[in-house]
């Protein structure tokens, strides 16, 4: 009985640990989710400016203003170049809290069958024992009427 409680608390440290993994990687799903959203708003940001500029330098292109223009375009595409880092960076994390969470889950699973297995071994012992008591009882019965047959016997002699 003391390794069958042992087991079912393994079980539910291992639950509690997959339900921790679980959360962790949805929140890693969600941060890259809100990345890549991030990513997207940069590059239509990015877009739209090249066409506004496109069009505004069609009727007059200053050059300082063409300047200001590409620096800006060039901290827009570093930017745009950071937040795919950052994306790569979370996908990797995804993977890794994917992977932990799938070993967390079979942890789950191999100790279920491990405590199925004891409590199949168990109540098979527990069926031999009871079987072994029938068994002595019924064995008691038939000797106690053999033996009021066999006194009865004796008295009618």
């Amino acid at each position: 009985m003391s390794a069958l409680k042992s087991i079912s608390l393994a079980i539910e440290l291992a639950r509690r640990k997959r339900d921790l993994l679980g959360k962790s990687l949805l929140q890693v799903e969600q941060a890259t989710v809100f990345a890549k959203n991030q990513l997207h708003q940069l590059q239509s940001y990015s877009d739209e400016s090249s066409e506004r500029w496109v069009r505004s330098a069609q009727v007059s292109a200053v050059p300082e203003l063409m300047r200001h223009h590409y620096q800006f375009m060039d901290r827009l595409q570093h930017a745009i170049a950071l937040q795919h880092g950052v994306i790569e960076g979370l996908e990797r994390q995804v993977d890794e809290a994917k992977k932990l969470a799938l070993d967390a889950e079979f942890r789950v699973v191999g100790l279920n069958q491990v405590l199925a297995r004891k409590q199949a071994v168990l109540n098979r012992l527990i069926a031999r024992q009871e079987q072994n008591e029938m068994d002595e009882l019924a064995g008691l019965l038939y000797r106690r009427k053999r033996n009021a047959l066999q006194i009865g016997e004796d008295h009618e002699c």
